[in-house]
């Protein structure tokens, strides 16, 4: 496939599946916003995707997904310098770390993992939808299953708990790509939602796990674990509200297929509840 002339931007992409994820789309052709928090890190992985002979263009660009701020600066940017973007990867995330807040105030997974990238698709979604074929990917997780929607608890109102809240961050994000697809569908707009998850991947995002429990684990490369995103950003195939992850047992390991999606995802009236919420609390340039 060749994406020469399309334009991609990667959050989180300095790093494992968003690594992989940029990577392939650069091999491909596609000018890559490498969009990181870290620049050190970020400009770093640019130097090892240069070394692998892509025929794309890499940009970094700061995005910090803890601070509204970083992120409407981060959109400004690329609405000054772009005229069309074709796929928009809500990739960056964090897995149970100590507890923290944002700089707005919200609890670290929950502000990262979904209130960022709800924001960041809000402050592009003009030129988003003005690009034809346009696609936005949000990395969710097998990890929202069974996890559940507390709207008493987005700013550590209650004693943290670090699987529950990074399972309510990853349930967050699907419903966000479920109810995006259903209000572009119902607007008449073109542009895709979709979600993905990479199974049981080795990455970064293992480093506050126990050493013991992440030993136990069958894990594939990160390379494997984001061909679901590439899957639900590339194929001909995909569709709108569609949900990709890996086809093998419990979906932790295997080759991109349409993944389960959780009936807690399946609430409309939470659904609409949580976008309602997010798009006040963020002020996202969302029409609808």
């Amino acid at each position: 496939m060749n994406l020469s002339g399309k334009t991609v931007v990667v959050t989180g992409s300095n790093t494992g599946i968003g690594y992989e994820t940029a990577l392939d789309l650069y091999q491909k052709g596609a000018k890559v916003y490498v969009a990181c928090r870290n620049d050190k890190k970020a400009l770093n992985a640019i130097e090892r995707m240069k070394a692998q002979n892509g025929s794309g263009e890499l940009v970094f660009s700061h995005l910090d997904l803890a601070s509204l701020n970083s992120v409407r600066h981060f959109s400004e940017s690329v609405l000054e310098k772009e005229s069309k973007l074709d796929l928009l990867i809500n990739n960056a995330g964090v897995m149970i770390p100590p507890p923290a807040k944002t700089e707005d105030g919200f609890e670290i997974q929950f502000g990262i993992n979904f209130i960022g990238h709800f924001a960041l698709t809000g402050h592009l979604f003009n030129i988003l939808e003005a690009t034809t074929g346009s696609r936005v990917v949000t990395l969710s997780s097998i990890a929202h299953r069974g996890a559940r929607i507390d709207f008493d608890n987005f700013r550590l109102e209650k004693p943290y708990s670090n699987w529950r809240e990074y399972g309510q961050s990853k349930l967050a994000d699907i419903i966000f790509a479920l109810e995006f697809d259903k209000r572009l569908r119902n607007n008449g707009c073109q542009m895709m939602s979709l979600a993905a998850h990479p199974g049981f991947s080795k990455t970064d995002l293992q480093v506050h796990m126990d050493r013991d429990m992440l030993a136990s684990l069958d894990l594939m490369t990160a390379k494997e674990g984001a061909q679901p995103t590439l899957a639900a950003c590339l194929r001909e195939d995909a569709k709108g509200g569609q949900y990709w992850g890996p086809d093998g047992p419990k979906e932790q390991k295997g080759k991109p297929a349409l993944a389960k999606i959780d009936a807690a995802a399946l609430d409309e009236n939470l659904n609409a509840k949580l976008w309602d919420w997010a798009k006040a609390e963020t002020g996202a340039n969302f029409p609808f």
